[in-house]
């Protein structure tokens, strides 16, 4: 009989400095790895982490992987380890009110070069977890502009890379601090609006927060442009918001919470 063939999955492997080591010998020396969180949130922020490594970096810390891999208690206790490790880092956030006034992938822009703005040094690439560059998109004009000196690119080189979180140490390290900061962020106003249990289900449509919206509506931190249930052409009812809810009816510019997360 054949052999049989063994197939390893992505997800069995952990990541590691392979892939971003064979970038350095291409020549880009400093590397940002980049993940987003929140995307498909119906509450709360859109955040994007950036980790930068240079040639001096050694392996990741033991256990740095993909957030959704870890648990909570964990990516806490990975943040100062990966704070440690790498050469700088950054997270950054767009709001729900920025969401609905330029769409997902223009809140992942924004979020993105917000988190690039943090950074003291300037990476020779950036590896985006996925098969969309949502970073360098064309018309970067008004909300959407980077904070640049005007001259070239606004943003460095970006190399798209399918489960780029699960293969790459620097991108891995950038969904933990993302994640953690966006936790942070969610639970935060989840103590002023306790009925959609925001603490336990971080924005996303899990039932107790789906039964909220129907029996509640929507407050001014959700992502009222999205098809929410409760909610008919973005507005709601004072009848169906309940006591001690905040209601935003009209949609308005609105600030970041925290637009930095390193001190």
């Amino acid at each position: 009989m054949p052999p049989r063939t063994r197939r390893v999955s992505v997800t069995s492997r952990k990541p590691s400095l392979r892939t971003e080591r064979l970038l350095q010998r291409e020549g880009f020396r400093v590397l940002a790895g980049m993940d987003e969180v929140g995307r498909g949130a119906l509450a709360g922020p859109v955040s994007v982490g950036v980790v930068v490594i240079d040639e001096g970096c050694r392996s990741a810390p033991t256990g740095v992987k993909d957030s959704k891999l870890l648990t909570a208690a964990a990516r806490e206790r990975m943040v100062p380890r990966i704070e440690r490790w790498c050469v700088s880092f950054g997270v950054g956030h767009a709001s729900p009110n920025e969401i609905d006034e330029v769409g997902i992938m223009g809140g992942l822009r924004l979020a993105g070069r917000r988190a690039l703005a943090l950074l003291d040094v300037t990476p020779d690439l950036i590896i985006l977890d996925g098969n969309h560059d949502w970073l360098t998109e064309p018309e970067e004009v008004g909300l959407l502009a980077f904070a640049g000196d005007g001259d070239g690119p606004s943003t460095p080189p970006v190399r798209t890379m399918i489960k780029a979180d699960m293969r790459c140490s620097s991108v891995a390290a950038a969904s933990v601090l993302a994640k953690v900061a966006r936790d942070r962020l969610v639970v935060e106003r989840s103590r002023d609006l306790p009925v959609y249990g925001w603490d336990g289900n971080k924005g996303y449509s899990a039932p107790e927060h789906l039964e909220a919206l129907r029996v509640h509506g929507a407050s001014e931190y959700h992502r009222r442009s999205w098809n929410l249930p409760g909610i008919v052409a973005g507005t709601v009812s004072a009848e169906s918001a309940g006591p001690g809810v905040e209601i935003a009816v009209e949609m308005g510019p609105e600030g970041l919470a925290r637009d930095r997360t390193v001190p």
